[in-house]
């Protein structure tokens, strides 16, 4: 983990590098993310919860025309069956998006650290790898989550759909 959090950073340095304009920050190269999640808890977190909702919430910067780099958080509660208690997740990442065009198809990942809202595990590290569609306004997108710890009880998986609308800074 701790060699995909340097190859991260690296990246995000020579990202920098390479940015058009990395001093002015403007509605045309910044914006926030904010929209609704949906997803469903595979392995063996499907046997205490099986739905999970919540809020994705980012702050991208196009480092390049084709290159997003950013912050990414939100909230999602994973809704308990069986009655056991459900919880809730709030992740702490970077945000790194790909897009080939100004308007379709576009490919990324978030990764970083994500808290636990209640049971006795603070949290662990987290990886969510996306696919999607995005124009101006919105990005729709399928995505895999994964959070994992160093002991073994943390093992929190689920794939999903979200929906992002882009609030420009003026």
């Amino acid at each position: 983990m701790k060699k995909l959090l340097t190859g991260l950073v690296t990246l995000f340095i020579v990202s920098q590098s390479f940015a058009q304009d990395k001093d002015v920050v403007n509605h045309k190269n910044s914006w926030l993310k904010i929209g609704p999640a949906i997803s469903l808890p595979v392995g063996d977190v499907s046997n205490f919860s099986s739905f999970a909702a919540g809020v994705d919430l980012n702050g991208q910067l196009m480092a390049t025309r084709n290159f997003g780099i950013g912050l990414a958080s939100g909230y999602t509660h994973y809704f308990g069956k069986n009655n056991i208690d459900g919880f809730g997740t709030v992740p702490v990442g970077l945000l790194l998006r790909y897009y080939p065009k100004a308007e379709g198809f576009f490919a990324g990942t978030d990764a970083g650290y994500t808290f636990f809202t209640s049971g006795n595990n603070t949290g662990g590290m987290y990886i969510k790898p996306q696919l999607g569609y995005h124009n101006y306004d919105w990005n729709i997108y399928g995505f895999y989550n994964h959070i994992f710890g160093k002991d073994n009880n943390i093992d929190v998986q689920a794939v999903g759909i979200a929906a992002t609308y882009n609030i420009r800074f003026k």
